[in-house]
């Protein structure tokens, strides 16, 4: 499980949250309101559009991570038609810090007709890891079975890459495109992923740790698929909506039954937003998810492959997190 000390939180925050360990917060919904250019006058459809935008992300974890994003929207195929007036592709190029670790993404997204897309994209990232008040807080490496130390697992800072490269697509549809009026906005959007993560230190079959998650993660391929349904307002409390998320290791791990590898991870969200100025937006997600069962009442003290889960209860449900995302627009 992914936990900072809250103790580093306060000097990270006085030096403007250069740093932050809090993951995947993406961008839930998309305003509605007119698309409109910095001047006031409607945008032109045949040109292209550009935006930036700074995100702070925390969690009671606590977490933290702090990114910035170019968003550029090309024009492209549109047609005159509802369905594909605005048909584009969308290119996303983000940095992000946190306090134990470092990445870039890059995402295009073409939206070829109103309720489908399809999305490339990729990441590259390293970490670094730390040790405070006894507790050893992994950005990444190795998750060895008989490692004693942190730098058996780790060895030093920035000696391995993270890479993952995905291609998905997403279904979506609001009913005020059958019902036009501001207060017509039930939305839903249900996304689909296959990728592939690599850690350049790990061998065949070995596992490591990214940003202090359960060190679970081998070389190979993954599925990861998510479905919203919201609720989308002309006013200050913007949106509401439910998310589950699902993700799979679809990597062929040796007996990799017995400790419940090739089963899905669950997470069910709850989420509201706010528009606080035409700049500002904020998220705020209470998100709880499933977890495993064990045999072994001391399974905490054994390396994951040595667990055994519990097939006839494989899973619980607990409170994850409360998380912040605030957004700023320039």
């Amino acid at each position: 499980m992914k936990r900072i000390i809250f103790f580093m939180l306060l000097p990270l925050l006085a030096l403007g949250a250069q740093e932050a360990s809090l993951q995947d917060a993406e961008e839930l919904a998309e305003d509605e309101s007119g698309v409109t250019a910095a001047g006031g006058e409607p945008r032109s459809a045949t040109s292209a559009e550009g935006t930036s935008e700074l995100l702070l992300q925390i969690s009671s974890l606590p977490e933290l991570k702090l990114s910035f994003t170019e968003r550029f929207k090309f024009p492209f195929l549109q047609g005159e038609s509802p369905l594909t007036a605005d048909n584009n592709i969308g290119l996303a190029l983000t940095a992000e810090i946190s306090p134990i670790s470092l990445n870039g993404l890059a995402e295009a997204v073409w939206t070829p007709i109103a309720f489908f897309q399809l999305a490339a994209g990729g990441r590259m990232g390293t970490g670094w890891n730390l040790e405070l008040f006894g507790s050893e807080i992994y950005g990444i490496g190795l998750n060895r079975p008989n490692a004693a130390s942190m730098a058996e697992h780790s060895g030093s800072a920035f000696d391995g890459l993270l890479w993952k490269v995905q291609t998905g697509a997403a279904l979506q549809a609001d009913l005020a495109a059958v019902f036009p009026g501001d207060w017509n906005h039930v939305v839903a959007r249900s996304y689909h992923e296959i990728n592939y993560k690599g850690y350049t230190r790990a061998g065949t079959g070995e596992s490591w740790y990214f940003e202090a998650d359960d060190g679970e993660n081998c070389n190979g391929f993954n599925y990861y698929g998510n479905f919203l349904i919201g609720y989308q307002m002309p006013i200050f409390f913007n949106m509401v909506a439910l998310l589950t998320e699902m993700d799979l290791f679809l990597y062929d791990t040796p007996g990799r039954e017995k400790w419940g590898d090739n089963k899905i991870r669950w997470t069910f969200s709850g989420l509201f937003m706010f528009t606080i100025t035409k700049q500002i937006d904020l998220a705020v997600i209470a998100q709880f998810w499933t977890r495993k069962n064990y045999q072994e009442s001391n399974w905490q003290d054994l390396y994951y492959r040595n667990r055994t889960i519990d097939n006839s209860n494989p899973f619980h449900l607990e409170f994850y997190r409360v998380a912040a995302a605030l957004t700023y627009k320039f």
